[in-house]
This record gives structure tokens, sequence and C-alpha cells, in this order.
């Protein structure tokens, strides 16, 4: 079918004609930007966490004044807390992913390196493979004898050395690629600047927050310190019992002593889920956004269509009077649509790209793949094909007797 009468139709209705490209081309700039959008919230959702999480704990006290022995008190904590029936390990630490508090340090290879070879959330911890969940991938855990007493590290005596790591397999690639870290030395954390050797690789173990950006999450190293006093533990039980054994836990806690009150509690699942809802709402309402703008943009297609058709029906007669086929004039409608959805599109991947640009320089947000631009085209495409089939084939149903209607 040729073009030419189309577009002598489209100049003498040139004002709706630029309204729809316009309408077009703004929804699929903010379109294109909002699905990108709503895939990297999902992504960052969906990342693993390196943690058997449906089994963890995470249980966070705070003392009333200070205690007369806190390593003594930690000690008596953990050995309540193994003691639950369910309970299968459990550990004092620093942190746990997701966490409002997070320990990060540089990693260098060689002692008198510049600068850092990598930036690490640093985990503490005794017995942190099996109260984790975590997946040991190459090399051993940390032996009884490689633990370092928290309090004697930071008593201000002579200095103790933390003779070992675990790194995750992220750090490994990255430190030693194509290589086995096992054996390694880096220096991260003694205060004589002595290494530490490498004596096992994790899976994964996601950094407590994104401090470090999405792309760094798995950039943890595990060192072997025991009786932290931070309040902070972490049990690891079936997902039957984890209710249970949550209650059984404080009660546990608050018998062993009472100058202290529990902060918070909650399993593990529960922490990410109240770390992502942010990210959860943010889909919904983009996706909320994009699904009302799409429906204006079709009820624009097919108020306007439904307007050239009532406004052009004597020449649809004509046409039909002419021999033009039922099809030929459906198939006019559509062409059409095609060519005003078209033009909106191309304006639009210009638009989308503009607004990715400002989004990047202000909110941080990451380059707009192109891939998102044909995804965001032909969602249009078909949302203007499906507006104006009802007129389209309201038209093609013109009798070639309404071309003589007049006289």
């Amino acid at each position: 079918m040729s073009i030419g009468p189309i577009l002598s139709s489209l100049k003498r209705n040139k004002i709706q004609a630029v309204l729809i490209i316009l309408e077009i081309a703004l929804s699929c700039a903010i379109v294109s930007n909002a699905t990108f959008m709503i895939s990297q919230r999902l992504e960052r959702m969906e990342r693993a966490t390196g943690l058997a999480d449906d089994q963890v704990v995470r249980i966070n006290v705070a003392g009333i004044g200070e205690s007369e022995n806190p390593g003594a008190q930690v000690r008596q904590d953990l050995a309540e807390l193994r003691s639950i029936a369910g309970v299968k390990a459990a550990t004092s630490l620093n942190h746990v992913p997701f966490d409002n508090s997070a320990w990060n340090g540089s990693v260098r290879l060689d002692r008198n390196q510049r600068g850092p070879s990598l930036n690490v959330a640093m985990y503490l911890g005794k017995d942190l493979l099996d109260t984790l969940g975590l997946t040991l991938v190459e090399g051993r855990d940390f032996s009884p004898s490689e633990y370092v007493d928290w309090e004697q590290f930071n008593s201000g005596g002579p200095a103790l050395r933390v003779p070992s790591a675990i790194i995750t397999r992220d750090v490994a690639e990255r430190l030693f690629p194509g290589q086995s870290a096992i054996g390694k030395e880096i220096y991260a954390w003694n205060p004589d600047n002595s290494p530490h050797r490498i004596v096992g690789v994790v899976e994964r173990l996601i950094r407590p927050n994104d401090n470090g950006g999405i792309e760094n999450a798995g950039f943890s190293l595990l060192l072997p310190m025991k009786d932290l006093t931070m309040g902070r533990f972490a049990l690891r039980t079936d997902p039957s019992q984890r209710e249970a054994v949550e209650k059984a836990a404080i009660a546990a806690l608050e018998r062993s002593s009472n100058r202290r009150v529990i902060m918070e509690h909650a399993a593990f699942t529960d922490v990410m889920r109240q770390y992502y809802q942010k990210d959860r709402d943010m889909a919904w309402l983009l996706a909320i956004l994009m699904m009302g703008l799409l429906a204006i943009t079709a009820l624009g297609l097919f108020g306007i269509a439904s307007f050239w058709v009532s406004q052009r029906t004597r020449s649809i007669g004509i046409r039909r009077a002419l021999g033009a086929t039922r099809r030929q004039i459906l198939r006019y409608f559509q062409l059409e649509n095609f060519l005003l959805v078209s033009i909106g599109i191309a304006l639009g991947m210009i638009g989308a790209y503009g607004i990715n640009q400002v989004l990047m320089s202000h909110y941080e947000l990451d380059r707009l793949p192109a891939l998102y631009l044909p995804v965001g085209a032909a969602l249009l495409l078909l949302i203007g094909q499906l507006a104006v089939w009802s007129p389209a084939r309201r038209a093609s149903s013109v009798a070639p007797a309404v071309a003589t209607g007049g006289f």
C-alpha cells in the first residue's frame, strides 16, 4: 500500500499527529528508563548472599553499664545458645549481611604497596562457615589454634597476629586470576603489618551494605577471631524450628544477664526483606507509573483513531465505492498508526538517553543499555496496533453507499 495518501491525510491533521507523536516519544523515553530501573532493582534483590538464608537468626543486644568481664559473659552466652534444642551452630560476630554496621578494610598483596589492591568487608567471628551456612569451595576452615581472642587482641598489650584468612571466590578471582589462592599471603588487618595466609575460599559472602558498589558486593574477607564482645550473635537452625529457636535464644540471653536489653532479633530472611523494602516499593511504583502511562497512551491512540474514522467516513465510503477492499481500509489505518508510533519511538529513543544522562549525573544510575530501547519500542508498537484495531475494523465496515449519502 502506498503511504502517499497517508502522509497527505496527516498533513491535514498536523496538530493531532504531532500530539500523538509527542505522547509516544514521552512514553518511549519513560518506559525504557523505568523498565531498566525496575530490572536493576529486581536484580539487586535477587543477589545471592552466600548464607543459608532461611536457617540463620540474628540477635543484637546492648549492655546497661560496663560488664566486669565481657569476654566471660560472651562465652557464657554462647554456651547457653548452643545448648538450645535445634541450634546447629552459634557465634558472636561483628556483623551479618544487611546489618546496620559494616567493617571495611583494604587488602594489599605486598607489605610496601602504596595503594590497596582491593576494598573488602571484614567478617570476624568463630565458626562463621557453620553458623552462616557458607559453602567452602577450596581449602579448609580455620583450625582451633588459629583463632585469636578478641579481648586480648584489643588489650593494648603485645600485638597479637591474626595468622590466616578465608576469602570469597570473587576476591580470589580479582587478586589471583587463573591461580589458586590457597597458601597465598595478603596484608589486611594485623597491627604489625604481618601477612595473613589464605587457607580457604568460600563460594560467596555478600557485603553488609552496598557502600562499595553493587558490582563489589561479593568482596568479603573472614578472619579467625573468637568471643567478640559487640553484642551481636548469629544462630543457625532448621527453618521449621526457626521461630521457636529465636524465642528460646532471647529467653536464654535474658537469663544469662539482667544488665542488658535485646535491641533487635529477627530471622535473616526478615532482615533481607526489610533491607530491600525500599527497592521493592520503588519497583512497584515504577511499574504502576509505567502501566498508567501505557494505558493513557493506548487511550490516546484509540481516541484519535476513532476521531479520524468518524471524520473520514465519507472518504472511506468513496474509496470503497472505487474498489478498495475492507482489508485495504484496515491496513490503511494500521499503517498510519505504525508510522506515527515509529516516529514517536525514534524521538523517544533520543529522549530516553537524555533522561538517562540526567539520572546518571544526579542519582548514580548506570548507563541505559541499548537492549531496553527495542523492548520499549516493541511494547509501544504492540499497544499502538491493539489501540487502532477496533477503530480500523469499524472503518473497514463502512459501506460504499455512504459515499452517496449526501446526494
